[in-house]
């Protein structure tokens, strides 16, 4: 996102002096890059989950602006034993994609001087159960494949929106966290209850 628009304005929703501020105060001081998102999940019943999202670090301190946490709910459809309360993980996965893949357009469009006037993307994943049921060890669990396409309306050139989805999809953080390895420890912490 180093080009800024020519002039100072809000663009697409996006307050562009506060984003080119941004931008100059992490090369000024690196440290401000370093984020620690958080996440609280509980088990509600059957299939179901609720996830609360509320504090992080950024910026060089902890996070307060949120009074309340978001609550975003998790189950499975009925074919796969939940009552629908809603989305499952591996749909949640698409949706964090795409909410990453719209900011990261919107943002670095702004950021250029392009109105962006709509934006939508859809996406599909293929996934075979079968790993997740215990059924095959040969098989990978998680999706085997992803697509996404959009449909954008602004006031550049094909070649130049071209140009910008590449961008995008050079800098996602969620693109790259579902196409390179990261590492994630999974442990079962001590309770105090029973075992």
């Amino acid at each position: 996102m180093t080009d800024t628009a020519s002039q100072n304005s809000v663009r697409n929703g996006v307050d562009v002096d506060r984003l080119v501020a941004t931008i100059g105060a992490i090369e000024n001081d690196p440290s401000l890059a370093r984020f620690k998102f958080r996440a609280n999940t509980e088990w509600v019943g059957g299939g179901a989950s609720e996830t609360r999202v509320q504090g992080f670090y950024g910026a060089g301190q902890e996070d307060t602006s949120r009074s309340e946490p978001f609550v975003l709910e998790g189950d499975e459809p009925p074919l796969l034993l939940g009552a629908n309360r809603g989305p499952n993980a591996v749909e949640a996965v698409l949706h964090a994609l795409t909410s990453c893949l719209t900011v990261g357009f919107v943002y670095n469009a702004a950021a250029r001087g392009i109105e962006v006037e709509s934006l939508e993307l859809d996406v599909e994943g293929d996934l075979d159960l079968r790993a997740f049921l215990g059924l095959s060890d040969q098989l990978r669990p998680g999706y085997e494949g992803i697509e996404v396409s959009y449909r954008v309306e602004a006031d550049a050139p094909r070649e130049q929106l071209v140009e910008l989805c590449e961008h995008v999809k050079r800098t996602s953080p969620v693109l790259d966290i579902l196409t390179n390895p990261v590492p994630v420890s999974v442990r079962l912490e001590d309770s105090g209850g029973m075992a």
